[in-house]
């Protein structure tokens, strides 16, 4: 089977070489010329665990191909994966012109019956927008081809994308086409023999669910970032009240990880989003709404524990913090909405200057933080970041952070505060002796 990926961002590239190392034939189509000039050589211009190597194997195989042809791409496959941009507008709704762009060439050009898929986050209705567009074109030209519109959100993480595309959870699959369900499964046809579960439905229940999901794990986020500033307050232990919950089968462990917040390019984007869809239908998402406005509030909540504790040593303006961690999460080079971001501008307004570290993040961070860059110095390593500074700030959790010898961090510093945003020392009993140490969620 041939299929044609286009956009080849997080999704779409991923998609791309693992449907490739399925056994399909896949060609990838990126308007960004640089972009397939550099994956034509084998470079993968983001950092993702394994994709690179899975990359170069399957273009080895010949299953594998790039371009910037969008015609070449549209004529020559059975299937079309819709994987571009939807960015948020201002009012938080979802900008669907990439996507329509893309319906629109595609009833421009299409030749024979092929399936559509929406692999992109889309707001429920979009499917019926991408077949009007594709109708209305084909109507121009006055051919009449039939073709199949089909939902089939994606689940994946960042970092560990490669292995949610190999192993998911969950299949879904949207459609009112027993023809393109069909064509699905034999396109995930290695899942479905290893049993992974499917689920098909129709499309707006499919749009719906992705958005539904990550609104959910947003809002378990901010919960226990709220019951994590209640205990601080009450004297409670915020680890050990998520462990308590996460024992009732019915909650679970999972995303009840108290921090600075969430960020990254699904949560923040995906949550205004459905808050603007449930608007749009006459609704208000008041829980939704709740966890983005207590999202920002952590943020801000993470500033003022830092320049409450510093201001007690000196002038915040001779004060020079260390970060340790710019990307969202570990494991990525992807700094959108990235808590640090917010936090650190924080810091810069209130005089402080910033000495940053991250093992991928810096290059988006740089431009991400342009205009503040007079008060923000970048560093090489865990260690040299750390030399002069007043105090430490981990912000996101990478694992080298894990592994560093905590004395010569000290020795290093000018200060000796550490503010660990992560709780990732918190039982270290060591930690205590080596610096003024303060972590999320009361008793350390």
């Amino acid at each position: 089977m041939n299929i044609s990926i286009i956009g080849t961002g997080y999704v779409g590239l991923v998609q791309g070489v693992v449907m490739a190392d399925f056994g399909m034939n896949v060609i990838c189509m990126d308007v960004d010329c640089s972009k397939i000039s550099m994956l034509n050589k084998g470079k993968v211009p983001i950092y993702e665990p394994g994709l690179e190597e899975l990359l170069n194997k399957n273009i080895a195989t010949g299953r594998l191909h790039f371009t910037g042809n969008i015609i070449e791409s549209i004529h020559n496959c059975d299937i079309i994966f819709i994987a571009v941009g939807t960015p948020s507008k201002e009012d938080g709704s979802a900008d669907l012109k990439y996507i329509l762009e893309v319906a629109r060439q595609i009833g421009r050009n299409i030749k024979r019956r092929i399936v559509i898929v929406n692999k992109s986050t889309v707001p429920v209705g979009t499917g019926k927008l991408v077949r009007q567009t594709i109708q209305e074109e084909l109507d121009a030209r006055n051919a009449k081809i039939d073709f199949d519109v089909v939902s089939n959100p994606e689940f994946l993480r960042e970092g560990r994308a490669v292995q949610d595309c190999l192993l998911p959870d969950r299949i879904v699959i949207g459609t009112e086409s027993d023809r393109a369900a069909e064509m699905m499964k034999k396109v995930y046809d290695v899942l479905f023999i290893n049993q992974t579960p499917f689920l098909f439905t129709n499309i707006e229940t499919a749009e719906m669910i992705k958005y539904a999901s990550n609104a959910f794990l947003a809002v378990k986020i901010s919960f226990i970032n709220e019951m994590a500033l209640l205990a601080e307050k009450a004297g409670a232990n915020i680890q050990e009240i998520a462990r308590g919950m996460g024992m009732d089968g019915r909650i679970s462990p999972k995303f009840l990880h108290a921090g600075p917040g969430y960020g990254g390019s699904c949560f923040p984007k995906d949550t205004r989003a459905i808050a603007d869809i449930a608007r749009n239908h006459g609704e208000q998402l008041m829980i939704v709404e709740a966890a983005i406005n207590a999202n920002e509030k952590q943020k801000q909540k993470m500033v003022e524990k830092i320049t409450s504790e510093l201001s007690k040593k000196k002038k915040l303006s001779e004060t020079a913090i260390a970060v340790w961690g710019l990307s969202f999460k570990p494991e990525t080079d992807d700094v959108r909405d990235a808590p640090s971001i917010d936090i650190i501008r924080g810091l810069i307004k209130e005089g402080i200057k910033i000495q940053a570290y991250c093992p991928k993040g810096i290059p988006e961070a740089k431009w991400r933080l342009e205009d503040v860059q007079h008060a923000v110095t970048y560093f090489d390593s865990e260690y040299s970041v750390a030399e002069g500074a007043d105090a430490l700030v981990l912000i996101t959790e990478w694992a080298v952070f894990r592994g560093v010898n905590l004395k010569s961090i000290r020795e290093l510093m000018r200060g000796n505060i550490f503010f660990d945003l992560r709780n990732v020392f918190r039982k270290n009993k060591e930690i205590k002796n080596i610096f003024e140490y303060h972590s999320v969620g009361g008793s350390d």
